[in-house]
């Protein structure tokens, strides 16, 4: 009697545990990004004997849901190259770009070394950082090295080999010799000059205001970076998980099948297994079977809850999808968690590192939750990006002799918007547009 307590008392445990691990398995594929799930498919087939993985040959879009109708509606397939376009064409390095402008029959060995040195401790803007000092390489005297990079800077670009950003500026100008004013207030005034403390400038070089302003008009021709083509990463592509296609004023929304693994098992291995009779050989295909069964069900889970998240955002923000994100109401994840009936922390997990295909590009499903802003009269509320578009038109269109500190934006915001913002939040929200102060802004012409 007693034994058979103990039994089920230790059937009922396992059963408990079995449930537990299903459930966090699920738990962490959800928030899986898709780049994550591939890689722990990868690293299961590598412990789970009986998984195979299908590499997607293609994108298919399956849009499953029509706003209108509420139902299927239609199905395509579009080819892979729909979501990544990778073009390819040949570059020259930047070691290949500048040693090809040299003389080399007027180089000596000492010299070629030292330009091929000095090249490859270049950072990825084209900058030396290192010190000339500082180098300790055999049969490289401090004579040489300072006569290579005064040659490697006069090659094209013009500015690379400069140790800051006043040496690149003025290397450039210099190079194109055509404003003398320039090379003069980069060479000995940079300071006052990018600090805009143009008034003390002015009195001091005895130039006008608005001559200060045209050579920043020709400074910002210049370019900061000469050796950002040279060390351009190889761009990341991203695949959307959920797609949403605009037809004829009818939104339909769908998954994106295709851009990870499709997991399948491998019935020669596990019929093979199967013909064994030791209990240790079927109580570990039983493990490995179990184990695919979890992955295979909670991916199912996955792509479920990422589409019905998708489709409750739609739902909540056609205006958005149909006409722009400056439609983009403010939505926060609980109101998609209460819709469709489950945990705010699930809508988070479903959205984090998940992209959506929309008309008006592919944006990371995490842009459609903003914060709400406290609003006067009957206008509804706004959120921050919204915000932000109105403070970046009325930037744009002030007037640059007398431009708007955040104050007058506070101001303008009320009276012309009816959103109400703390000064400290229209200054955030200006430095996060790249937009500098208003005293950086005024021109003098």
């Amino acid at each position: 009697m007693s034994m058979n307590m103990k039994a089920g008392l230790f059937q009922q445990q396992t059963l408990k545990m079995a449930m537990t691990q299903e459930l966090m398995q699920s738990i962490t594929l959800l928030q899986y990004s898709t780049q994550e799930l591939t890689s722990f498919l990868e690293n299961k087939v590598e412990e789970n004997p009986l998984i195979s993985l299908e590499q997607p040959v293609s994108a298919l879009f399956q849009p499953t849901y029509d706003r209108k109708k509420g139902k299927q509606h239609i199905k395509n397939t579009y080819d892979s190259n729909y979501w990544i376009e990778q073009l390819s064409e040949e570059t020259f390095s930047l070691e290949q770009q500048v040693m090809s402008q040299l003389n080399h029959q007027k180089l000596t060995g000492e010299h070629q070394k030292a330009i091929l040195f000095l090249i490859r401790n270049l950072d990825e803007n084209g900058y030396l950082r290192i010190h000339l000092d500082d180098i300790c390489e055999p049969g490289m005297s401090s004579a040489v090295l300072e006569e290579s990079l005064g040659m490697l800077q006069e090659l094209e670009p013009h500015g690379l080999g400069a140790r800051n950003l006043q040496e690149c500026l003025l290397l450039q100008a210099k190079a194109e010799g055509v404003n003398p004013l320039a090379e003069s207030i980069l060479e000995n005034y940079f300071l006052e000059f990018v600090e805009k403390r143009w008034k003390d400038l002015s009195k001091k070089i005895c130039v006008s205001l608005k001559e200060i302003q045209q050579v920043l008009d020709y400074v910002q021709t210049l370019n900061p970076r000469p050796g950002s083509l040279f060390f351009q990463e190889k761009p990341s592509y991203i695949v959307p998980d959920v797609v949403v296609e605009a037809i004829d004023g009818i939104l339909l929304v769908g998954n994106s099948d295709g851009n990870s693994p499709n997991l399948h098992i491998d019935k020669g291995y596990l019929n093979q297994m199967k013909s064994y009779k030791d209990q240790g050989v079927q109580r570990f295909i039983q493990d490995k079977w179990q184990e695919f069964q979890w992955i295979s069900k909670g991916i199912q889970q996955r792509k479920e809850t990422i589409l019905k998240v998708m489709q409750t955002i739609v739902e909540k923000q056609p205006a958005c999808f149909l006409h722009g994100l400056n439609y983009l109401k403010p939505m926060t994840m609980k109101e998609i968690a209460d819709e469709i009936g489950i945990h705010e922390s699930t809508v988070s997990r479903a959205v984090k590192g998940k992209y959506v295909q929309t008309p008006f590009g592919t944006l990371e499903m995490r842009i459609f939750f903003t914060t709400s802003l406290q609003s006067v009269g009957h206008v509804e509320d706004m959120s921050g990006m919204q915000a932000k578009k109105y403070l970046q038109a009325a930037i744009q269109n002030e007037n640059k002799q007398k431009p708007l500190s955040d104050q007058d934006l506070v101001t303008w915001l009320k009276e012309e918007k009816g959103i109400i913002l703390a000064r400290r939040t229209v200054a955030k929200y200006r430095e996060q547009l790249g937009i500098p102060s208003s005293s950086k802004r005024k021109r003098y012409d």
